[in-house]
């Protein structure tokens, strides 16, 4: 059947392996040594999971783990590591190792770790680790000459003729509400940096904004479950017998839940969450801020970052910290290759259009820049389309 779950198993042959090996999605393959596991993985045998004991003739789980995660061309097979008893030091060692999950034996049930190795395997395929970037490795970052030669022209070309409106626009703002007429905010590009902009809503709207994005933010999914319930019972758990675990049980505060309930929950609650806000109808906005987050004007003191070196007239948008800290792991962290933009390519293809753009749309899109932009990758010509594009985007409709 084309659709098992082929899982090779290191280790002793143990009850519950016996039991797995009856699950009707799944089809288990064991060798009791690593010498034999790595072997049987050389010789081109698809392999969808490995599960191992920590224990090993020739060396021991976590190596077993590292030597597949030096080989790009396994990095699609989940790793399970297994162990007789509970113990923390193993537990925090597997998870530094980026092992996929730890049990410990007897397993709950066939079925539930079939289905746990079903959604390891099925995220593994869709997000590749070895996108990953290593945020401990020295990765080095070059800005083309052109592009800097060109986004210093263009900055400092922009400031000369567009300082007549930004002065009356400065006059306006102070004349509508008090404060300061500009808005400086810490932004993550390749790094962190003072990122500036003219001042579009009243003042203090910051401590506004965490109510705001529970109700109206555009990026939001719906999801029930809003934080974490340390009192609702593991619906696995609760079918053991003798008070035993489905999993390693965590102590977090004066709280205690097994690693299966706690990481469930953790999902359903990440459901709620979103690492984009876009606020729709921002009450919080000045008439004076509407005209010119309208018409992009509010963006002009961002050629003063081009200047400085912070960003670039095209990249991808600098993110806010608490933003940039969701986007920090995995495949979508690719964005960060890529400079700083005033514009870039999620702007120009659905932001001028009016249109709502979900949350994967957006990372796929910063992603895709990226993809232009690092090795020998980067166009300056696909730059200055972006740019031409960014003329029509500049008056839209949405406030943003």
């Amino acid at each position: 059947m084309e659709n098992l779950l082929k899982i090779l198993y290191v280790g002793r042959s143990s009850d519950d392996i016996i039991e797995l090996r009856t699950h009707s999605e799944v089809s288990v393959v064991h060798k009791s040594n690593m010498l034999e596991a790595v072997n049987y993985l050389k010789s081109e045998n698809k392999i969808d999971a490995v599960i191992s004991e920590i224990y090993i003739s020739g060396g021991d789980g976590i190596e077993m783990n590292n030597w597949l995660r030096e080989r790009p061309e396994f990095d699609r097979i989940a790793f399970i590591l297994i162990s007789y008893e509970f113990k923390a030091g193993l537990f925090k060692t597997a998870f530094d190792s980026r092992i996929d999950d730890y049990f410990v034996l007897p397993f709950a049930s066939a079925e539930s770790i079939a289905s746990r190795i079903k959604f390891i395997v099925e995220f593994r395929n869709k997000y590749s680790l070895t996108s990953y970037i290593d945020i401990n490795q020295d990765i080095k970052y070059e800005m083309p000459l052109s592009k800097r030669l060109f986004d210093l022209l263009v900055a400092i070309s922009a400031l000369i003729v567009l300082s007549p409106i930004l002065l009356l626009i400065v006059i306006a703002i102070r004349l509508e509400s008090k404060g300061k007429v500009y808005y400086i905010s810490k932004r993550v590009g390749r790094e962190p940096f003072d990122f500036y902009k003219l001042r579009s809503m009243r003042t203090g709207a910051d401590k506004e904004l965490n109510k705001l994005a529970k109700d109206k933010n555009q990026y939001s999914i719906a999801s029930e479950q809003t934080e974490i319930d340390f009192s609702k019972p593991c619906p696995v758990c609760t079918k053991l017998n003798n008070g035993k675990s489905c999993s390693p049980i965590l102590h977090i505060g004066p709280y205690k839940i097994c690693d299966y309930w706690y990481h469930t929950q953790k999902r359903e609650v990440a459901k709620s969450k979103s690492a984009f806000i876009k606020i729709s109808d921002d009450p919080r906005i000045t008439k004076v801020g509407k005209f010119i987050r309208n018409t992009s004007i509010d963006e002009l003191p961002q050629l003063i970052n081009v200047i400085k070196g912070d960003m670039s007239i095209v990249g991808n948008r600098p993110l806010p910290v608490y933003e940039a800290e969701l986007l920090t792991r995995g495949v979508i962290s690719k964005r960060f290759l890529a400079p700083a933009g005033i514009t870039g390519l999620w702007q120009v293809e659905l932001r001028g259009k009016g249109g709502v753009m979900s949350e994967d749309e957006r990372m796929r899109l910063d992603n895709e820049y990226a993809d232009h932009f690092i090795g020998d990758s980067y166009s300056f010509w696909y730059d200055l389309k972006l740019i031409l594009r960014t003329v029509p985007a500049l008056f839209q409709k949405d406030t943003v």
